[in-house]
């Protein structure tokens, strides 16, 4: 996962080594347990990662479960898993909440120095009082209470005297300052809810800007290394370590979020599309979940190419999703399986085959790949071609089957259009043909030039299965730009997905493992679903359309 290119952030850490500010680098990527990971996250997980595996230092995961209403199990599970799926296994796994008693402990600290008190004033009166972008807050009516009386007050908060949101712990910094986050922030709060690993040990919760510095001194971070949206508040995560009692002085720097077209990365939007059940779960290959598109089929390799091309930056930029598309069909151009899938088959009879006369043609693996070797699939005269391969009334430029016409089975022999047999809506249900015998995988002897040329399968020699073609989850490119008034719910694609039962493979995909990957001819790239057997998920066409 190592990284390579230079960026700002390596000209930050180059210099605090040649300063001597640090000796060595340590990082940590500290993702709330309350939803799974999508891929925005994934440019924290790089960045963090691969800079600390540049320097030689150490990678830590921690959990930021300081509010206990809405972390979960199942999510610390997934957060490992796809850490390291992705290959960025942690040298180290803590948990905020391993630090409560610290972080008790230095709330204690500021009261004592007065500079933490006690608060009276409500959720609603705090923000009338924290003042405007252009107005000076006001200082709350319990700013001035003693030192003793807060260390009482904050004992009580924590033995569970008093209700919930009735009162906090706020920092006491300046009302009058300009940045709004340094106007006395609350620090503690009262939450009386089972935490999913103290229990009901605690009633008093620090909030996150409270307790993330906090946490990176003990854990030793040097550097804290975040998205563009906590620039302002690194000084109060400033503030945090010049007045608590630490071992260490992180530095926390910022790098532009990763913003990627046509999806959302809000966990509570994404939490209402699985709970509505407008999607498949959190890992529905239409999610922008790193599950979810680990069981589209997308690669640890290319989601990290894609994060390493979009590059590290400070300032907003979003990124094409065809992007992400280019960088997995570079991999798997070169990697996946060749397979033939026919997804809308239509039935062709070769009416001069030899009764019961089976052959078989060699096929490659992978043409880019020497060493993928072939395989033998079987050719008799009764076959699938797509659909679409036909047209019994073929436009200017049609090189593929219609009547009278001759196109080459791929690998194998030509064939023409005799006649076809339809249904009662005339639809075609069969069309007869008959076969160039003597061209097996050749040329005419006639020298005829034939352009078309069609996959195929096999009646006998093919299973039965299904495809599930997935196209964008909203319509809109830009899904950080609503107007006024509009939701994500607005540009929700509810036609996203579409299922196509029928389908005809070959046999060998019929002991393909959730996960695997294919190139399947002509159609794209798929992957074996892991929760509907005998179904395979088109992960990317074989060329940007979307960018045309």
């Amino acid at each position: 996962m190592e990284e390579t290119r230079s960026n700002f952030l390596y000209e930050i850490i180059d210099d605090d080594l040649a300063s001597g500010r640090a000796d060595h680098v340590h990082t940590r990527f500290p993702p709330e347990p309350n939803g799974y990971l999508h891929i925005g996250s994934l440019k924290a997980i790089w960045i963090n990662h691969s800079i600390a595996r540049k320097y030689g230092g150490e990678f830590n995961l921690r959990y930021d479960d300081t509010n206990p209403v809405k972390e979960d199990e199942e999510f610390v599970r997934s957060i490992y898993e796809d850490i390291c799926w992705l290959g960025a296994k942690p040298d180290h796994v803590f948990y905020g909440s391993d630090y409560f008693d610290i972080c008790c402990e230095q709330a204690f600290g500021l009261i004592r120095k007065g500079l933490a008190y006690v608060c009276d004033l409500s959720a609603e009166e705090m923000k009338e009082y924290r003042g405007t972008l252009t107005e000076p807050g006001r200082p709350s009516p319990w700013r001035d209470r003693s030192v003793e009386e807060n260390l009482d007050l904050f004992t009580r908060m924590k033995n569970g005297e008093f209700p919930e949101g009735s009162r906090t712990l706020r920092a006491k910094i300046d009302m009058a300052s300009p940045n709004i986050n340094l106007r006395d922030p609350a620090i503690y709060r009262i939450v009386y809810a089972r935490h999913h690993r103290q229990g009901d040990k605690w009633c008093i919760y620090p909030l996150y800007d409270f307790a993330h510095p906090i946490q990176d001194a003990v854990e030793g971070i040097t550097h804290s290394l975040c998205s563009l949206e906590f620039e302002n508040h690194r000084p109060l995560y400033d503030w945090v370590v010049e007045n608590c009692d630490l071992p260490c002085r992180p530095k926390q720097r910022e790098f532009a979020r990763l913003n990627v077209t046509n999806t959302v990365m809000s966990k509570r939007y994404l939490r209402s599309l699985v709970e509505q059940g407008l999607v498949d779960g959190w890992d529905d290959p239409r999610m922008p979940t790193i599950c979810g598109l680990r069981r589209r089929g997308y690669t640890p390799a290319s989601l990290i190419d894609f994060v390493s091309r979009a590059g590290v930056a400070k300032t907003y930029s979003l990124v094409d999703q065809s992007l992400l598309e280019a960088c997995l069909r570079d991999e798997l151009n070169a990697s996946a399986p060749r397979r033939v899938a026919v997804l809308d088959p239509v039935a062709v009879e070769i009416t001069n085959w030899p009764e019961g006369r089976t052959e078989t043609f060699e096929l490659s693996n992978n043409v880019n790949d020497p060493g993928a070797g072939t395989r033998r699939v079987p050719f008799t005269g009764k076959l699938w071609i797509e659909r679409e391969d036909f047209s019994l009334t073929p436009p200017p430029k049609f090189f593929r089957l219609k009547p009278g016409g001759e196109v080459r089975l791929m690998g194998a022999y030509l064939i023409r259009c005799e006649s076809v047999e339809t249904d009662a809506d005339g639809a075609v249900t069969k069309i007869l043909c008959t076969a160039d015998l003597e061209t097996g995988n050749g040329n005419p002897a006639d020298g005829r030039k034939v352009k078309g040329t069609i996959h195929w399968l096999s009646q006998e020699g093919s299973v039965p299965g299904e495809v599930r073609l997935y196209d964008r989850l909203f319509t809109k490119e830009d899904m950080n730009d609503l107007a006024e008034g509009e939701t994500f719910g607005d540009y929700l694609n509810l036609d996203s997905v579409r299922v196509l039962s029928g389908c005809r493979f070959e046999a060998a995909l019929a002991g393909a493992r959730p996960g695997d990957r294919f190139q399947f001819v002509r159609q794209g790239y798929f992957c074996a679903d892991s929760k509907y057997p005998g179904s395979f998920n088109r992960i990317v066409t074989l060329r940007d359309s979307k960018g045309k």
